[in-house]
C-alpha cells in the first residue's frame, strides 16, 4: 500500500513552522528590549553601590523581625534615610545644553590648554544644581553648574597643563547629580568629543641640500653654480669657463664674454623612518627625544616643499603641510611588534626615494644598521640619527651612509649643519 501526503496539509504545515518561527523571534526581541529596559531602569539612577545598601537595608529589616536586634533595625534605618535623601537630591531639572572648544587644538607639549564648557538653559524651567565631569583622556575634571533660568547660560574654564606629547580626546561632558556618596545618581552626556594634538618639541634645521642634481622636477637649492637646469643670471668671464656657457647676446650688448649662472636644483624626495621598538631606546626620555628629531627632519623637508614620506612601524603616510604631519607624530606610540629591519616596509611604500633618513635609539645594534642599509638604491643619500639621550653628538661616515649621534635636541642642527 503506498501512503501520499496531500499537498494542502503539507503547505499548511510548512506554514504554521514559519509563522511560529517569526513568532518565537519576535518574543525573543521583545524580552531582550524588556530585559534592556529593565536593567536601565535599574542601573540608570541607582549605583552598584545604591543597590548594595538596598541589600543590606533588607537583610537587615528581614534578621531585626527573626531576632529582634535593635542594631540591625539601626542599620536597616539608617541605610534607608540615607538612600532617601540621595533620591531627593537627585531630582530636578538637568536638561542642560552643553559645547565644549578649545583656543588652540595644536599646542606643544608642556604648554597650558584652556578647555571652554558653555552650559545653557534651553527649556522654560529652571535647572538644578548639578556637577559637570568632563574626560580629558584618562583623567576626569569634575567642576560645579550651578542652577540656570530659563534661557541663561555660563562659561566654566578648565585649564589643565598639556604635560607630555598625546593624542588627547576631550569630552563628553556629563551632567551628574545625586548625593555625595554615590548611592542614587542622575547621569546624561552632552557635547562632542573633541581632539587636542600635543605635538613635540622641535627645532629648525639647516637647508638640507641632499638629493638628485640636475632634474627638472627638482626645487631651487639657493647655491649659483655654473651648470644647471634653473637660469639665474649672468657674470662676466674667468679664464676657465666653459665657452659653451656664453650669453652671445649680452656679450654683444656688453662688448665683453658674458657667461650664464645658474641655480642649482634637486629633486629630494624624503624617506623618514623612525624605529619605534622600545627595546631599542633606553628608556622614555630617549624615545621621546627620538619622536622630536623625526619631526624636526620632516617639518624641514615640508617647509622646503619637498615630496616627503614617514614610516614608524605599520603606519605610512604622506604628509604636505606641517601641521598635519605634527598630529601623526602625536599620536607615535611604542610598539613590540615592529619589524627590526626598518628598511623593509619603507622601500616597500617608497622604493625611489633619493634621500632616507632613520631614526633609531641607543640600543640599537650597529650590525642591524648596516644591514638594513644594504637594499637601499644605490644612488640615494641616507643618514640615520641615532638617539643617545645625554651623551656627546658625534658624526661617523661609511660608505653607504652616515651615523649622526645625538644626545638631545640641540645636537640635531648641528649634525645636520656638518652633513649638509
Amino acid at each position: 500500500m503506498t501512503s501520499t501526503t496531500d499537498p494542502l496539509t503539507a503547505g499548511t504545515r510548512t506554514t504554521r513552522r514559519r509563522a511560529l518561527a517569526t513568532t518565537l523571534r519576535r518574543t525573543t526581541r521583545t524580552l531582550r528590549r524588556l530585559g534592556r529596559r529593565i536593567r536601565h531602569a535599574l542601573l540608570a539612577f541607582v549605583s552598584p553601590l545604591g543597590w548594595i545598601g538596598v541589600t543590606v537595608a533588607s537583610t537587615c529589616a528581614a534578621e531585626f523581625i527573626l531576632l529582634g536586634w535593635h542594631e540591625l533595625l539601626a542599620c536597616a534605618l539608617a541605610l534607608a534615610a540615607m538612600l532617601l535623601c540621595g533620591l531627593m537630591m537627585s531630582l530636578g531639572n538637568t536638561r542642560i545644553g552643553a559645547s565644549i572648544s578649545v583656543a588652540n587644538p595644536r599646542v606643544i607639549a608642556g604648554s597650558h590648554v584652556v578647555v571652554h564648557v558653555d552650559v545653557a538653559n534651553p527649556g522654560s524651567t529652571p535647572t538644578a544644581t548639578a556637577r559637570g565631569d568632563l574626560p580629558l583622556g584618562d583623567a576626569h575634571r569634575r567642576f560645579a553648574i550651578p542652577m540656570l533660568a530659563p534661557g541663561a547660560s555660563r562659561r566654566t574654564d578648565v585649564d589643565f597643563t598639556a604635560a607630555s606629547r598625546a593624542v588627547l580626546p576631550i569630552g563628553p561632558l556629563r551632567v551628574r547629580k545625586g548625593d555625595p556618596f554615590g548611592l542614587i545618581r542622575h547621569e546624561r552626556a552632552t557635547a562632542d568629543v573633541l581632539t587636542v594634538y600635543i605635538h613635540p618639541h622641535i627645532v629648525h634645521l639647516p637647508t638640507l641640500d641632499a638629493g638628485i642634481p640636475r632634474d627638472l622636477e627638482g626645487q631651487p637649492s639657493g647655491q649659483i653654480v655654473d651648470d644647471d637646469l634653473d637660469f639665474y643670471g649672468l657674470r662676466e668671464y674667468r679664464p676657465g669657463d666653459d665657452i659653451r656657457n656664453v650669453h652671445w647676446l649680452s656679450t654683444a650688448k656688453a662688448g665683453e664674454l658674458m657667461i650664464r649662472q645658474f641655480e642649482a636644483t634637486r629633486r629630494t624626495d624624503t624617506s623618514i623612518t623612525i624605529g619605534v621598538n622600545p627595546a631599542d631606546y633606553s628608556g622614555p626620555e630617549e624615545f621621546e627625544l627620538a619622536v622630536s628629531v623625526h619631526a624636526s627632519i620632516g617639518v624641514r623637508c615640508l617647509e622646503q616643499h619637498r615630496p616627503l614620506a614617514v614610516h614608524a612601524c605599520d603606519t605610512h603616510r604622506n604628509p604636505t603641510v606641517p601641521a598635519g604631519f605634527l598630529d601623526l607624530c602625536s599620536g607615535i606610540s611604542p610598539d613590540d611588534h615592529e619589524n627590526p629591519n626598518l628598511a623593509q616596509g619603507t622601500l616597500m611604500h617608497s622604493p625611489d626615494a633619493s634621500f632616507y633618513f632613520f631614526v633609531v635609539g641607543s640600543l640599537k645594534a650597529a650590525q642591524d644598521v648596516r644591514r638594513m642599509i644594504l637594499p637601499l638604491p644605490s644612488g640615494a643619500t641616507c643618514v640615520v640619527v641615532q638617539c643617545r639621550f645625554g651623551r656627546p653628538k658625534s658624526v661617523r661616515r661609511f660608505r653607504d651612509f652616515s651615523l649622526a649621534t645625538v644626545g638631545s635636541l640641540a645636537d640635531l642642527p648641528l649634525v645636520l649643519g656638518v652633513l649638509a
